[in-house]
């Protein structure tokens, strides 16, 4: 028995995987009736729907992928609280420009002062754009580059992270700081030198990066990949977790203990 003619449609719609067609193509079939559109019309009708849904979905497998701090958004971001530098940057460079030329983009600051709200934010931006991004906290992916390591796959795992067009690693000071992390990080990060962005954020100015890669020479390449086609916000100001605190207890004594260190060294 053969199908009907709508039925044959919505089949043949499913077998060229076009959901949106499938689901809206009557809809909008009845209203081309009833305007008189040209078949040009119609089809333009349907194939913009069709596009907007393809870029849905594929914006929220991105952000799924991305494992961004879903409550750290453009939106949540006090851009009063950044330095008025910083703040004038924020808008081109959730753009992507950077990405696009393969740059690479540095927070500093003290501890609370929203290195990871603006990172993050700046990454969510930038999956609404299409682009790949994946946040990550600096120990969890050094684990994940040890690991790899000792069974062998290395070279498969960074291949996979080359996928990635954003890379944000948070909090680059607080690794363990032992040979064998060092080693994979620096493969990191020269594995991705002028090919892929790396967006970093640090309580450590560049002075005390030998915390992290230990070897003098290994420190300075390091700093020479990441600085080259980079751009370094510093973030100053009172701390975020101190004031919130603050505000907790009335104002009464709940200072955060924070690590002293100088502006940072570019």
């Amino acid at each position: 028995m053969r199908a009907a003619p709508r039925d044959g449609l919505e089949m043949k719609l499913r077998a060229l995987k076009l959901p949106s067609f499938v689901a809206h193509h009557a809809e909008v079939a009845g209203r081309a009736e009833k305007g008189g559109w040209t078949f040009d019309r119609f089809l333009d009708d349907l194939a913009e729907l069709e596009l907007v849904e393809r870029t849905r979905r594929r914006i929220e497998r991105l952000l799924k992928a991305s494992d961004l701090p879903p409550d750290k958004t453009l939106a949540t971001l006090d851009l009063s609280r950044l330095p008025p530098a910083v703040k004038r940057q924020v808008p081109t460079l959730c753009a992507g420009g950077f990405v696009e030329r393969t740059e690479n983009l540095l927070a500093f600051g003290l501890p609370g002062r929203g290195k990871t709200h603006l990172l993050s934010a700046i990454g969510h931006e930038l999956v609404q754009r299409g682009y790949r991004v994946w946040f990550v906290a600096a120990f969890r992916l050094v684990q994940h580059l040890l690991a790899a390591k000792r069974d062998l796959t290395l070279d498969a795992a960074l291949r996979r992270l080359d996928a990635v067009d954003a890379l944000i690693v948070d909090d680059i000071g607080y690794i363990q700081q032992d040979r064998e992390e060092m080693e994979v990080l620096f493969t990191l990060l020269a594995e991705r030198y002028e090919r892929r962005s790396v967006l970093l954020s640090s309580n450590l100015v560049f002075s005390q990066w030998d915390r992290i890669f230990k070897d003098p020479m290994t420190t300075a390449c390091a700093i020479d990949r990441v600085v080259h086609h980079a751009t370094i916000l510093e973030l100053t100001g009172t701390s975020y977790r101190s004031e919130a605190a603050k505000t907790r207890h009335g104002g009464r004594g709940a200072e955060a203990s924070e690590t002293p260190a100088k502006e940072t060294e570019a």
